[in-house]
């Protein structure tokens, strides 16, 4: 399994000629779901679900089908006219996307504050070629089977690093790709990868750049530019 990073919280998993897109929200590149066959959604904020992405998607490949919790499948109406199959998924699903195996996991966004609303979030453990990954969103979810590689968010408005380090630690794969780190500049991102590798097996932490891949993503695998 091939993976890119696409910006922010959005990969791109590639296995067999199919490909399969996380969260191609608004901090993503904007071709960042075009190629695509399937595409999951965690959450409905709008650095993980941005319309336009999913439009482009549509455009590219009139038989692209996306999958999401129902709170995010019924905002995609305009989609759903335009023929594009739109799968709602909740915690306990396991289905076949695109030709990977897919387990989700997770129901609630962490909170970012008591005064703000908390809303669902599901997370996505993706399985082809031998390995494994996971993609949690916005939530600290650990899944209940193993993976290889973990995309881990490490900085949030709703996270601390400790918690970051204590959740790599508790998912337990011997690898991370960060992720969720669009709000940090070239000081920030050095600084909490650093913090973040601390979860980590020594060369477990592998940052990506957008456009870089990795593979593959199982044991012994590298980047690839």
């Amino acid at each position: 399994m091939r993976i890119t990073k696409q910006g922010h919280s959005c990969v791109r998993l590639e296995h067999g000629g199919a490909v399969l897109v996380i969260d191609p929200g608004g901090f993503s590149e904007p071709d960042a779901a075009v190629g695509a066959d399937a595409v999951a959604i965690t959450h409905e904020h709008v650095d993980h679900l941005a319309p336009d992405r999913l439009r482009a998607a549509a455009d590219a490949n009139p038989g692209l089908r996306i999958y999401a919790h129902a709170s995010v499948a019924a905002q995609l109406g305009e989609l759903r006219d335009r023929g594009v199959a739109v799968v709602p998924v909740a915690h306990g699903d396991a289905l076949e996307v695109a030709g990977f195996e897919v387990h989700v996991y997770g129901e609630r966004h962490a909170v970012i504050h008591p005064d703000i609303p908390v809303i669902p979030n599901v997370g996505f453990r993706v399985r082809a070629g031998g390995a494994a990954v996971f993609h949690p969103g916005d939530a600290l979810t650990v899944p209940q089977d193993a993976v290889d590689t973990l995309f881990l968010p490490v900085n949030a408005p709703w996270s601390k690093v400790s918690e970051v380090i204590d959740y790599a630690r508790a998912v337990g794969a011997p690898r991370a790709v960060p992720v969720h780190d669009g709000l940090l500049n070239s000081t920030g991102l050095s600084v909490y990868r650093r913090m973040a590798a601390l979860g980590l097996p020594e060369g477990g932490f592998v940052p990506l750049a957008p456009g870089e891949s990795l593979e593959p993503a199982g044991p012994g695998g590298g980047a690839a530019g």
